[in-house]
């Protein structure tokens, strides 16, 4: 079988969780076999991993008038390509206006004279919808360049992609949802965002959720047939040359680590207010925030204002090896994640047998035995669990003990089944 899968971004390089489950994922897929991957991305560097997926840069895809035989309907016709600043579709309104009008089982006709190349930056800029539109034009040449049998797309950045692909090809799609525009905004939904999504999810064939929170908004918020929706849990990849990215304490202070993206969802405000009751306590304590966001500045002069400055300390954006030192050097990890569809980063500190606190609204928090739990907005059962397990040390030897043995169980081929099962279900 083989399957045309569209993503954002692929390691190294990555902003966050998507592109890590991607890898994991298509690695899972390689490593089970009877399924051949081509991996598309706005923008490819050169130093990915090639081995486990086949990776198309759409921005090294040549747009061109030229003649297709299309496959099924014994004729030929004239088929023109789109790209660059004159795609026909800017907004997601148009795009879902444009697509309506196409019927199943024909080939989806765009008119431009334009002919080359298109630049991506494969970032999350200001011109991200004329990206997600222009993705999605190249996505319609490889509908008709590759055979395949199955379209993948993660996430609403990729689904005007999945379904100008399926347009063009008439094969099933399946979206793949990761996270939602309630979990990124809090609530204060870009509408936007929402009809990009709603539209790739009533397209779709099948819908794989990456828990069952996410499941059920998928089917309460977006008015989605809970048959068509599938929960597939994520896993985390095994450590390579563990004892080769340790880190020696400096210092005998105890390290509490938030890492994430610093912003609403991820909740780290709460980290911060938490952080606040436990100083309050103990003294000998420091906490590390990893991470980049429109909330770091403020977060930032939150911490000064609780006269935390020589308590808190800020990393930045981590990735790779410097998570897993990071780690090394953790004595707990703390997700307090406002809402999070799953969240990978407490299996990865497990796997470092850091014990961990996740929010119980999170999806992850459905398939952990040996975590700590509490509702992301209780600052002070956050604040006695971090207490508790950095005070006894019974409690910390207990979940260190258990969350190595209980992460190494979660492995991505196992996922990669089920989403295989899923394939074939639809050929």
């Amino acid at each position: 079988m083989r399957v045309l899968m569209f993503g954002w971004e692929f390691p190294p390089h990555i902003s966050g969780g998507l592109g890590t489950a991607c890898y994991g994922l298509t690695k899972g897929l390689k490593q089970i076999g009877g399924v051949d991957i081509l991996f598309v991305v706005p923008k490819a560097y050169g130093d990915e991993d090639q081995q486990i997926a086949s990776l198309i840069d759409a921005g090294e895809v040549v747009v061109s008038n030229r003649i297709v035989n299309y496959k099924g309907f014994f004729r030929r016709m004239h088929f023109i390509e789109v790209g660059s600043a004159i795609v026909p579709y800017t907004t997601p309104e148009e795009y879902e206006n444009l697509m309506s009008g196409t019927e199943f089982g024909k080939k989806y006709l765009i008119n431009t004279t334009f002919s080359g190349k298109l630049t991506f930056t494969g970032s999350y800029g200001t011109n991200l919808f004329q990206e997600i539109a222009n993705y999605a034009a190249i996505a319609s040449v490889l509908g008709v360049s590759y055979d395949f049998d199955i379209i993948h797309a993660h996430d609403w950045l990729t689904f005007p992609a999945g379904i100008a692909a399926k347009m063009v090809s008439g094969k099933p799609l399946i979206v793949h949802v990761h996270a939602t525009e309630f979990d990124r905004s809090g609530g204060n939904v870009n509408p936007g965002v929402y009809e990009v999504e709603k539209t790739g999810l009533e397209m779709a064939d099948k819908i794989i959720a990456v828990s069952n929170f996410t499941r059920n908004v998928i089917i309460e918020k977006y008015g989605i047939n809970p048959e068509k929706v599938i929960t597939v849990h994520n896993a985390v990849e095994p450590i390579e040359n563990r004892e080769m990215i340790k880190r020696e304490k400096s210092i005998n202070d105890k390290i509490v680590t938030f890492l994430g993206r610093v912003t609403l969802q991820k909740g780290p405000e709460y980290f911060v207010e938490a952080a606040h009751l436990v100083l309050q306590k103990m003294k000998n304590v420091r906490f590390v925030m990893a991470g980049s966001g429109d909330m770091l500045r403020h977060i930032i002069h939150r911490v000064a204002a609780l006269h935390m400055g020589d308590r808190f300390h800020f990393t930045g954006f981590l990735k790779g090896e410097d998570v897993f030192q990071l780690f090394s050097l953790s004595d707990v990890y703390v997700m307090p994640s406002v809402s999070e569809p799953f969240g990978i980063s407490p299996l990865e500190a497990m796997q470092s047998n850091v014990p961990v606190i996740i929010s119980r609204q999170s999806g992850v928090s459905e398939i952990l035995q040996h975590a700590i739990k509490v509702d992301f907005w209780d600052i002070h059962a956050m604040a006695d669990a971090i207490y508790g397990i950095l005070k006894y040390d019974g409690l910390s030897t207990m979940l260190r003990n258990n969350v190595k043995d209980e992460v190494d169980n979660l492995k991505w081929e196992k996922a990669a089944s089920k989403v295989k099962e899923i394939y074939y279900s639809l050929t």
